[in-house]
């Protein structure tokens, strides 16, 4: 069986409402990166920070997968598939992925401020001061913020190495170090862009681009079942 991996970003969760990480004011929803997604910012103001990410939990929790999340599953009838996003929502889980690895973190997590490796899984609840771990630490976001490493980089890496086919749909390939994974694809994978927008890091010689969005693209691409001649050319 073949393997096919979906890079996915922003673009796919956006189609189900959810704003893109960053507008076109450079802003995040209004706020400056500095103010809500980095480590001095939590260690500035901890509460504007678990307010913002509440309030994007709650847009999460409203939020349904879309044509794409769902058609990314009926994939996984014909192969093997693994989704590596950029996106900390849940919308792929949701939808029926069985595999799914986070690049930036989940937001449907809290993690030990103190401990990493102690996450929760905070269901209908948010996170407010005073929410502590086992050990009394401070609970924050399960998010990976501007200045912190991407802990599952490398196995991110692997899995796309073992791509038979490799999908990169809605994402502008723009945040380092998720927009290498393109390049760490072996010799002789077939790599397919879908985004209305081809990003300019996309090697053109060696990839296919669709460019639409990935409601439209991903699901008749696979209905076509990635034949040699898709929506894209």
């Amino acid at each position: 069986m073949k393997t096919v991996v979906a890079l996915t970003g922003a673009g796919i969760s956006a189609e189900s409402g959810l704003k893109t990480f960053r507008g076109a004011d450079g802003l995040w929803e209004g706020h400056r990166v500095e103010d809500v997604a980095c480590p001095p910012a939590w260690a500035r103001d901890p509460a504007r920070v678990l307010r913002f990410y509440n309030e994007r939990r709650q847009a999460v929790r409203a939020a349904q997968p879309n044509a794409a999340h769902k058609a990314l599953v009926d994939l996984e009838q014909g192969y093997a598939v693994w989704i590596v996003t950029q996106n900390v929502d849940d919308l792929h889980e949701r939808a029926g992925s069985r595999n799914v690895l986070h690049l930036h973190g989940e937001i449907m997590l809290a993690r030990s401020t103190a401990t990493p490796s102690f996450t929760k899984h905070l269901g209908d609840a948010d996170i407010a001061l005073g929410d502590t771990c086992p050990e009394g630490s401070q609970l924050r976001p399960h998010i990976v913020w501007f200045g912190e490493e991407v802990p599952v980089m490398q196995e991110a890496a692997e899995i796309v190495s073992r791509a038979d086919i490799f999908l990169c749909v809605g994402t502008s390939l723009q945040v380092y170090p998720a927009n290498s994974l393109i390049f760490a694809t072996r010799r002789g994978t077939r790599r397919i862009v879908i985004n209305p927008d081809v990003p300019d890091l996309v090697p053109r010689d060696v990839c296919e681009c669709i460019a639409t969005t990935a409601c439209e693209g991903v699901p008749k691409l696979v209905q076509h079942s990635f034949c040699k001649s898709p929506v894209c050319s």
